[in-house]
Protein backbone atom coordinates (compact mmCIF):
# COMPACT_ATOMS: atom_id res chain seq x y z
CA UNK A 1 0.00 0.00 0.00
CA UNK A 2 2.64 2.14 1.07
CA UNK A 3 4.26 2.13 -2.48
CA UNK A 4 0.85 2.42 -4.16
CA UNK A 5 0.52 5.88 -2.56
CA UNK A 6 3.95 6.74 -3.54
CA UNK A 7 3.05 6.14 -7.46
CA UNK A 8 -0.58 8.09 -6.65
CA UNK A 9 1.59 11.03 -5.63
CA UNK A 10 4.27 10.68 -8.15
CA UNK A 11 1.36 10.36 -10.79
CA UNK A 12 -0.17 13.32 -9.36
CA UNK A 13 2.96 15.65 -9.41
CA UNK A 14 3.97 14.49 -12.87
CA UNK A 15 0.53 15.57 -14.00
CA UNK A 16 0.63 19.06 -12.27
CA UNK A 17 3.92 20.01 -13.24
CA UNK A 18 3.96 19.55 -16.58
CA UNK A 19 0.30 19.76 -17.51
CA UNK A 20 -2.40 21.57 -16.91
CA UNK A 21 -4.93 18.70 -16.59
CA UNK A 22 -6.65 18.53 -12.52
CA UNK A 23 -4.94 16.59 -10.20
CA UNK A 24 -4.80 16.31 -6.93
CA UNK A 25 -2.89 17.81 -4.39
CA UNK A 26 0.47 16.21 -2.94
CA UNK A 27 3.80 17.50 -1.05
CA UNK A 28 6.37 17.42 -2.89
CA UNK A 29 8.81 14.95 -0.27
CA UNK A 30 11.23 13.22 -1.66
CA UNK A 31 9.45 10.29 -1.08
CA UNK A 32 6.53 11.68 -3.04
CA UNK A 33 8.91 12.84 -6.24
CA UNK A 34 10.75 9.05 -6.59
CA UNK A 35 9.04 8.23 -9.46
CA UNK A 36 7.48 11.23 -11.07
CA UNK A 37 9.78 10.48 -14.31
CA UNK A 38 7.76 7.27 -14.77
CA UNK A 39 4.55 9.41 -15.25
CA UNK A 40 5.85 11.67 -17.27
CA UNK A 41 4.95 9.87 -20.42
CA UNK A 42 1.75 9.40 -19.39
CA UNK A 43 0.68 13.08 -20.28
CA UNK A 44 2.19 11.93 -23.85
CA UNK A 45 -0.75 9.69 -24.17
CA UNK A 46 -3.07 11.71 -23.14
CA UNK A 47 -2.16 14.84 -25.69
CA UNK A 48 -1.80 11.19 -27.92
CA UNK A 49 -5.49 10.58 -27.39
CA UNK A 50 -6.51 14.71 -28.01
CA UNK A 51 -4.60 14.43 -31.11
CA UNK A 52 -5.77 11.20 -32.61
CA UNK A 53 -9.85 12.17 -31.33
CA UNK A 54 -8.95 15.79 -33.39
CA UNK A 55 -7.98 13.81 -36.52
CA UNK A 56 -11.32 11.39 -36.38
CA UNK A 57 -13.24 14.65 -35.72
CA UNK A 58 -12.06 17.24 -38.36
CA UNK A 59 -12.15 13.93 -40.66
CA UNK A 60 -15.70 13.41 -39.58
CA UNK A 61 -16.88 17.38 -40.05
CA UNK A 62 -14.75 17.61 -43.21
CA UNK A 63 -12.55 19.80 -41.78
CA UNK A 64 -9.05 20.43 -43.92
CA UNK A 65 -6.28 22.61 -44.65
CA UNK A 66 -4.93 25.50 -41.40
CA UNK A 67 -7.76 25.21 -39.30
CA UNK A 68 -7.16 20.95 -39.20
CA UNK A 69 -3.39 22.04 -39.10
CA UNK A 70 -3.15 24.80 -36.27
CA UNK A 71 -5.72 22.54 -33.51
CA UNK A 72 -2.71 19.52 -33.73
CA UNK A 73 -0.19 22.65 -33.06
CA UNK A 74 -2.64 23.76 -30.37
CA UNK A 75 -2.97 20.74 -28.55
CA UNK A 76 0.43 20.25 -27.19
CA UNK A 77 0.68 23.87 -25.72
CA UNK A 78 -2.57 23.27 -24.24
CA UNK A 79 -2.47 20.20 -22.13
CA UNK A 80 1.08 21.23 -20.92
CA UNK A 81 0.95 25.40 -20.88
CA UNK A 82 4.02 25.84 -22.90
CA UNK A 83 6.44 24.69 -19.92
CA UNK A 84 8.80 23.09 -22.75
CA UNK A 85 8.26 25.67 -25.44
CA UNK A 86 9.69 27.80 -22.65
CA UNK A 87 12.68 25.78 -22.07
CA UNK A 88 12.89 25.78 -25.99
CA UNK A 89 13.06 29.91 -26.12
CA UNK A 90 15.15 30.22 -22.88
CA UNK A 91 17.97 27.37 -24.98
CA UNK A 92 17.65 28.85 -27.98
CA UNK A 93 18.41 32.71 -26.73
CA UNK A 94 21.20 31.11 -24.43
CA UNK A 95 22.80 29.09 -26.99
CA UNK A 96 22.11 32.66 -29.69
CA UNK A 97 24.61 34.51 -27.78
CA UNK A 98 27.85 33.23 -28.46
CA UNK A 99 28.58 34.02 -25.00
CA UNK A 100 31.06 31.51 -21.79
CA UNK A 101 29.58 28.71 -21.01
CA UNK A 102 28.83 30.71 -17.74
CA UNK A 103 26.84 33.18 -19.31
CA UNK A 104 24.73 31.03 -21.16
CA UNK A 105 23.50 29.14 -17.73
CA UNK A 106 22.55 32.86 -16.84
CA UNK A 107 20.83 33.38 -19.84
CA UNK A 108 18.54 30.51 -18.87
CA UNK A 109 17.60 32.13 -15.62
CA UNK A 110 16.63 35.05 -17.15
CA UNK A 111 12.65 35.38 -17.07
CA UNK A 112 12.91 37.60 -20.06
CA UNK A 113 12.59 36.45 -23.61
CA UNK A 114 15.36 38.10 -25.50
CA UNK A 115 15.26 38.71 -29.85
CA UNK A 116 16.62 35.43 -30.54
CA UNK A 117 14.21 33.48 -28.45
CA UNK A 118 11.38 35.72 -30.37
CA UNK A 119 13.08 35.13 -33.47
CA UNK A 120 13.77 30.79 -32.92
CA UNK A 121 9.64 30.60 -31.59
CA UNK A 122 8.70 32.37 -34.84
CA UNK A 123 10.65 29.98 -37.10
CA UNK A 124 9.62 26.83 -34.85
CA UNK A 125 6.10 27.36 -35.91
CA UNK A 126 6.12 27.89 -39.12
CA UNK A 127 8.45 24.48 -39.58
CA UNK A 128 5.78 22.79 -37.59
CA UNK A 129 2.85 24.39 -39.66
CA UNK A 130 4.26 22.99 -42.54
CA UNK A 131 5.35 19.12 -41.06
CA UNK A 132 1.46 19.01 -39.49
CA UNK A 133 0.21 20.44 -42.88
CA UNK A 134 2.05 17.61 -44.87
CA UNK A 135 0.85 14.64 -42.19
CA UNK A 136 -1.88 12.71 -43.81
CA UNK A 137 -4.25 10.81 -42.00
CA UNK A 138 -2.59 7.37 -42.39
CA UNK A 139 0.27 9.11 -40.43
CA UNK A 140 -1.63 10.46 -37.18
CA UNK A 141 -1.92 6.91 -35.11
CA UNK A 142 1.95 7.34 -35.54
CA UNK A 143 2.40 10.75 -34.74
CA UNK A 144 0.23 10.24 -31.57
CA UNK A 145 3.08 7.98 -30.04
CA UNK A 146 5.47 10.44 -30.63
CA UNK A 147 4.68 12.01 -27.33
CA UNK A 148 5.06 8.93 -25.42
CA UNK A 149 8.36 8.55 -27.36
CA UNK A 150 9.54 11.94 -27.16
CA UNK A 151 9.04 11.97 -22.90
CA UNK A 152 10.38 8.76 -22.38
CA UNK A 153 13.45 9.49 -24.03
CA UNK A 154 13.34 12.68 -22.09
CA UNK A 155 12.72 11.33 -18.74
CA UNK A 156 15.49 9.08 -19.41
CA UNK A 157 18.47 12.07 -19.52
CA UNK A 158 16.87 13.68 -16.70
CA UNK A 159 17.94 10.84 -14.52
CA UNK A 160 21.30 9.93 -16.75
CA UNK A 161 23.12 13.11 -18.09
CA UNK A 162 25.06 15.04 -15.97
CA UNK A 163 23.63 18.40 -15.11
CA UNK A 164 24.69 21.94 -15.69
CA UNK A 165 23.79 22.56 -12.28
CA UNK A 166 23.29 21.44 -9.02
CA UNK A 167 19.72 23.34 -8.55
CA UNK A 168 16.73 23.39 -10.54
CA UNK A 169 13.94 21.12 -11.07
CA UNK A 170 15.81 18.56 -12.80
CA UNK A 171 18.86 18.38 -10.90
CA UNK A 172 15.81 18.11 -7.67
CA UNK A 173 14.25 15.49 -9.42
CA UNK A 174 16.87 13.37 -10.13
CA UNK A 175 18.12 13.97 -6.73
CA UNK A 176 15.19 12.33 -5.62
CA UNK A 177 14.37 9.27 -8.60
CA UNK A 178 14.90 6.12 -8.39
CA UNK A 179 17.59 6.27 -11.25
CA UNK A 180 17.33 2.41 -12.57
CA UNK A 181 13.31 2.41 -12.49
CA UNK A 182 12.67 5.04 -14.14
CA UNK A 183 15.65 4.24 -16.76
CA UNK A 184 13.88 0.42 -16.81
CA UNK A 185 10.04 2.55 -17.37
CA UNK A 186 11.28 4.68 -20.14
CA UNK A 187 12.75 1.98 -22.03
CA UNK A 188 9.73 -0.10 -21.59
CA UNK A 189 7.72 2.83 -23.16
CA UNK A 190 9.87 3.74 -25.90
CA UNK A 191 9.73 -0.30 -26.82
CA UNK A 192 5.91 -0.29 -26.14
CA UNK A 193 4.96 2.50 -28.22
CA UNK A 194 7.33 2.15 -30.95
CA UNK A 195 6.38 -1.79 -31.47
CA UNK A 196 2.66 -0.15 -32.04
CA UNK A 197 4.21 2.73 -34.07
CA UNK A 198 5.68 -0.46 -36.02
CA UNK A 199 2.17 -2.53 -36.40
CA UNK A 200 0.34 0.35 -37.40
CA UNK A 201 2.87 1.92 -39.93
CA UNK A 202 6.01 0.60 -40.10
CA UNK A 203 7.58 2.73 -42.92
CA UNK A 204 6.35 6.24 -40.96
CA UNK A 205 7.46 4.10 -37.85
CA UNK A 206 11.32 3.86 -38.60
CA UNK A 207 11.39 7.47 -40.11
CA UNK A 208 9.63 9.05 -36.39
CA UNK A 209 11.75 6.24 -34.40
CA UNK A 210 15.06 8.06 -36.07
CA UNK A 211 14.18 11.57 -35.87
CA UNK A 212 13.46 10.43 -32.34
CA UNK A 213 17.23 9.09 -32.08
CA UNK A 214 19.35 11.83 -34.03
CA UNK A 215 17.29 14.54 -31.78
CA UNK A 216 18.01 12.90 -28.45
CA UNK A 217 22.15 12.28 -29.77
CA UNK A 218 21.63 15.97 -30.61
CA UNK A 219 20.13 17.03 -27.37
CA UNK A 220 23.25 15.32 -25.50
CA UNK A 221 25.87 16.86 -27.87
CA UNK A 222 24.41 20.24 -27.58
CA UNK A 223 24.01 20.28 -23.46
CA UNK A 224 27.45 18.83 -23.25
CA UNK A 225 29.49 20.92 -25.41
CA UNK A 226 27.52 24.14 -24.38
CA UNK A 227 26.39 23.59 -20.56
CA UNK A 228 28.47 21.18 -19.50
CA UNK A 229 25.21 19.33 -18.81
CA UNK A 230 21.13 19.55 -18.74
CA UNK A 231 18.53 21.17 -17.33
CA UNK A 232 14.59 22.02 -17.03
CA UNK A 233 14.92 24.15 -19.87
CA UNK A 234 16.90 21.70 -22.15
CA UNK A 235 15.02 19.07 -21.23
CA UNK A 236 11.85 21.23 -22.54
CA UNK A 237 14.37 21.99 -25.90
CA UNK A 238 14.97 18.66 -26.21
CA UNK A 239 11.24 17.73 -26.43
CA UNK A 240 10.31 20.65 -28.36
CA UNK A 241 12.82 19.76 -31.21
CA UNK A 242 12.08 15.98 -31.05
CA UNK A 243 8.39 16.78 -31.58
CA UNK A 244 8.94 18.59 -34.90
CA UNK A 245 11.94 16.27 -35.66
CA UNK A 246 9.74 12.79 -35.61
CA UNK A 247 6.23 13.97 -38.06
CA UNK A 248 9.06 15.61 -40.53
CA UNK A 249 10.66 12.55 -40.75
CA UNK A 250 7.84 10.84 -41.41
CA UNK A 251 6.68 13.56 -43.91
CA UNK A 252 9.90 13.33 -45.69
CA UNK A 253 9.33 9.32 -45.76
CA UNK A 254 6.38 9.38 -47.11
CA UNK A 255 7.72 11.81 -49.80
CA UNK A 256 10.69 9.23 -50.75
CA UNK A 257 8.20 6.67 -51.19
CA UNK A 258 5.89 8.70 -53.71
CA UNK A 259 9.05 9.53 -55.58
CA UNK A 260 10.23 5.72 -55.64
CA UNK A 261 7.03 4.75 -57.17
CA UNK A 262 6.74 6.90 -59.68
Amino acid sequence: MRILKRCWSSLNIAVSMYSKLPAAQCDWTDENMKYVMCFFPWVGMVIGLFVYGWDMLSSFLGIRDALRTIVFMVIPVAVTGGIHLDGFLDTSDAMSSWRPMEKRLEILKDSHAGAFAIICGIIYFFLLYGVLDSVRSAMVPVYACCFVISRSFSAFSVVTFPKASTKGTVAGFSKSAQTRIIQTTSIAYILAAGIVMLLLQPVYAMAALLGAVLSFVWYFHRAMKYFGGINGDLAGYFLSICELAMPLMMVAAFYVSEIVVK
